[in-house]
């Protein structure tokens, strides 16, 4: 079948909207109606060239929600008319790591980083999907394991969110970093990930999460996530800020920007004994922190976190019912929303600070 799609044939290039073909869901897969689709700043990493772990054409965009159209044989766990959002990680559930209770890195998904499948290719010639969803289409096909059932009582532009910024920092807090009552916490960078980072720091009941950006604005956006309190890095050194807030340094930092020298200050913001860094945003290709041993040996840590350690299918669903229930705020995360042909216009609200989550979508209307 066809499919509308925004691709990007280049770094640096701006999205087109193509026709593309797409395979039709084998043993096994499913095919999914995007009804909105979140911009993510690794997808703008990926478009610019600065991370990017896909070959050009490409389709990015892995923070989707919609409608299942079809299935393929074999498929038991999803019907049509489901509402679903697609994962980047999927979960067999069998394998040895979905089994371990360690890690939310299912061995299907470490394989398909090595294959990249796609079902969407442009007059023969294959078009990756990225993180091998490809949501800024209007149409996906993938694997039934990459697919979470959600439920249907949740705005697809606001239920879209749990498949990347809402799953990743919240899941960060939770499931990597097993933050506790009365801990503090540091974000640095106040993005979309960022303050999911903030309101996950306020479900597990931290005492003072301090929010870091050189964006004003972000003091009272964060405020709204449960922030208490914010540092201007243009105008205060965030590490001496962080320590005299806390009387030595924070028990959590979280690095949300994909920043080397942030990281960097995120470690040294903790506290001796115990402090504990997690990393979370994508650096550019190359980048690599250095931190010397003894800084480690004096009881620090620093861990990486991909989607904030939750499993897709069986874990992430339930953000959606924190939401419901009103211990999450989706709906001042969401700032703007657009049609798919403003798309180029929703990465360029992202590097210019505007928005926290863009979403679009094929459709809304565009007339």
């Amino acid at each position: 079948m066809k499919t509308r799609a925004m691709v990007c044939h280049a770094p640096g290039a701006p999205l087109v909207e193509e026709e593309l073909d797409l395979a039709p869901p084998g043993p096994g897969e499913v095919l999914i109606e995007i009804m909105a689709s979140g911009l993510c700043h690794t997808d703008l990493s990926q478009l610019e060239g600065v991370a990017a772990p896909y070959p050009f054409p490409i389709v990015v965009g892995h923070e989707g929600a919609g409608v299942v159209r079809e299935v393929g044989p074999g498929v038991t766990s999803l019907r049509v008319g489901d509402h679903v959002v697609p994962l980047g990680i999927g979960e067999c559930g069998e394998c040895g790591n979905c089994r371990s209770g360690l890690t939310n890195l299912c061995e299907a998904f470490l394989a398909d980083m090595a294959s990249q499948p796609t079902p969407f290719s442009l007059g023969g010639k294959r078009v990756s999907a990225y993180s091998g969803v490809g949501s800024l289409a209007q149409f996906i096909v993938t694997a039934e394991r990459n697919v979470a059932l959600i439920r249907k009582d949740v705005p697809f532009e606001l239920a879209c969110t749990v498949g990347c910024c809402v799953a990743t920092g919240v899941g960060a807090v939770l499931h990597t970093a097993d933050v506790g009552e009365g801990a503090t916490v540091a974000v640095f960078g106040l993005g979309g990930i960022g303050l999911n980072v903030v309101q996950g720091a306020r479900l597990a009941g931290a005492s003072r999460i301090i929010g870091v950006d050189i964006n004003p604005l972000r003091d009272a956006q964060g405020r709204r996530f449960g922030m208490t309190d914010f540092i201007d890095a243009r105008n205060a050194d965030p590490v001496d800020a962080i320590r005299a807030l806390t009387g030595g340094g924070c028990d959590f930092a979280f690095e949300c920007a994909g920043n080397i020298k942030l990281m960097q200050q995120a470690f040294e913001s903790t506290r001796i004994g115990w402090g504990c860094t997690v990393v979370l945003g994508v650096p550019p290709d190359g980048a690599a922190l250095s931190l010397v041993p003894f800084q480690l040996q004096l009881g620090r840590r620093v861990q990486g976190s991909f989607m904030g350690n939750m499993k897709g299918r069986s874990q992430l669903p339930g953000l959606l019912d924190h939401y419901a229930e009103g211990r999450l705020n989706l709906d001042d995360l969401v700032t703007h929303r657009l049609p798919m042909r403003e798309v180029n216009n929703g990465f360029a609200l992202m590097k210019r600070g505007e928005a926290l989550r863009t979403v679009v979508s094929f459709a809304r209307n565009e007339s």
